[in-house]
């Protein structure tokens, strides 16, 4: 009997110890557990991760005093023709593949702390320093560490459940193009009309690991096609794939679909925080589907192509960066 057949409308938990631990079972349990919770519903609830509390509301603290600076401050840090990829993008920028439509949110992104990892000067953009607020950047680099750690033994868990070696990702991802990104939904001063704080859609990266998501507005489109609710408890953090591990995987471990809603009227004066943490391997490591996720009744589905490439590609759909 599917381990997951009473919960299909709830984000299944699980806790990264018994990956670490010591004993066999518990690792099998978790490589087992996770799997099938990204192949049925495609969310996953993290305990047990390495992003301690009190780094956690650092963050946050960071984050608000950031997004609370003048317009004109924040916009003397957006990056002309830089895709987005590092420093602010302002408010409503960004919209969904196939919508016109932008999101009514603003965010930051930090990449690879390249004064740590000299050997990436020449292959990522170097992170906006944001000179107003001391303890900005060095949180951020903290953050971003802890979430690449967790990240990395995900991984290794489903490269297990893929029948991979356990460290098949590894060299792909040691390096990678990752992003931490900060995202501030303002209050809605106005009728959304057709805006929503973040249109239906699925990630770019392998996978994400998201902070921020332990009140109502995020939900996730069940593998039955149902909208449900993704709700985390304090200590978790919230999972999801990503396209380029469904390409890899020939759609084995579906993308997952989702969004965030806008709040009932009498709430939208509130602002909203999440942080998103996307894991993207290196540039150039091949998407091609895995040759044990093909058969004559699952053919390829995707054609070639390497992990800067296809990101390429997105950023394009994103209106990022022009043609």
């Amino acid at each position: 009997m599917d381990p997951l057949f009473f919960i299909m409308n709830k984000i299944p938990q699980a806790d990264l110890k018994d990956f670490l631990s010591n004993d066999p079972k518990q690792k099998s349990y978790f490589v087992e557990h996770i799997g099938t919770a990204f192949r049925k519903i495609g969310f996953l609830a993290l305990k047990g991760h390495f992003l301690e509390e009190s780094l956690q509301k650092s963050l946050y603290d960071e984050m608000k005093l950031f997004f609370d600076l003048p317009e004109e401050t924040k916009k003397s840090y957006e990056v002309k023709n830089g895709g987005g990829q590092r420093g602010y993008t302002r408010f409503g920028k960004e919209h969904a593949a196939g919508r016109s439509v932008g999101d009514l949110k603003e965010f930051w992104h930090f990449g690879q702390d390249l004064n740590f990892k000299t050997n990436l000067k020449n292959v990522y953009p170097e992170n906006l320093i944001v000179k107003e607020l001391d303890n900005f950047n060095k949180i951020g680099a903290l953050v971003f560490l802890k979430l690449e750690k967790t990240a990395k033994y995900v991984l290794k868990a489903l490269a297990l459940y893929l029948s991979l070696e356990e460290n098949y990702f590894d060299h792909f991802i040691e390096g990678g193009n990752s992003i931490l990104r900060a995202i501030h939904y303002p209050p809605i001063s106005k009728p959304p009309n057709r805006s929503e704080r973040a249109a239906p859609h699925g990630d770019i990266n392998l996978i994400t690991l998201l902070i921020g998501a332990q009140g109502n507005g995020l939900q996730v489109l069940n593998r039955q096609k149902k909208w449900i609710n993704a709700i985390a408890e304090p200590d978790e953090v919230m999972i999801n794939i990503g396209d380029m591990l469904s390409r890899l995987t020939n759609n084995f471990l579906p993308s997952t679909i989702h969004r965030v809603i806008n709040p009932p009227k009498e709430f939208w004066c509130n602002s909203r925080y999440s942080f998103p943490f996307f894991m993207h391997p290196i540039p150039e490591m091949p998407l091609n589907c895995l040759s044990q996720n093909i058969s004559s009744s699952n053919p390829k589905k995707y054609e070639d192509i390497t992990a800067g490439e296809f990101l390429n590609k997105r950023l394009i759909d994103l209106g990022l960066i022009k043609k």
